[in-house]
């Protein structure tokens, strides 16, 4: 299993829909980059982030790469939906540098890579949300989402 990080805006809805994508194993809603390391702080610069492990031998990080640009708008600065703040910045972090190279050449390949806001970045901190933010939208559906509700579950199997 690898372990990358995903920043898209509220990550109540980055949650549910990275949870439904095929070799994803598990997700996590959490806080990446801040500089404390619990969640009763005020804002310390994290963006708002889904630990999400996957099989390699499953999903690769470029098409990893390829599902959050479903759910972004990657030219917005610190504002996806509704939601806005410099915590609802986009971003992918690891700390595995080969997922850095992978995410920076997947935006470069791009054609409107001069406009693309998404930071990426090494992971240096990582704090878990607290329970109540985890697989909010599993547990209360009629949560608000920036994400629409059609695409939030296109890889979602029916069950």
């Amino acid at each position: 299993m690898e372990e990358i990080y995903f920043a898209g805006g509220c990550l109540w809805g980055v949650q549910e829909f990275m949870r439904h994508l095929p070799g994803v194993i598990s997700t996590e809603a959490g806080r990446a980059n801040g500089t404390t390391d619990n969640t009763q702080y005020e804002y310390d610069g994290y963006a708002e982030c889904v630990k999400t492990q996957f099989d390699p031998a499953q999903v690769s990080v470029e098409t990893l790469m390829g599902y959050l640009f479903e759910i972004i708008d990657p030219h917005s600065v610190n504002k996806q939906g509704e939601d806005v703040g410099e915590k609802y910045r986009t971003g992918v972090y690891s700390q595995n540098e080969q997922h850095l190279a992978i995410a920076k050449a997947f935006i470069a390949a791009r054609p409107d890579a001069e406009k693309i806001a998404v930071e990426v970045l090494p992971l240096t901190n990582y704090v878990p949300s607290d329970d109540e933010h985890q697989d909010r939208l599993t547990h209360f559906p009629n949560d608000y989402c920036h994400i629409p509700l059609d695409l939030l579950h296109k890889y979602k199997n029916p069950s």
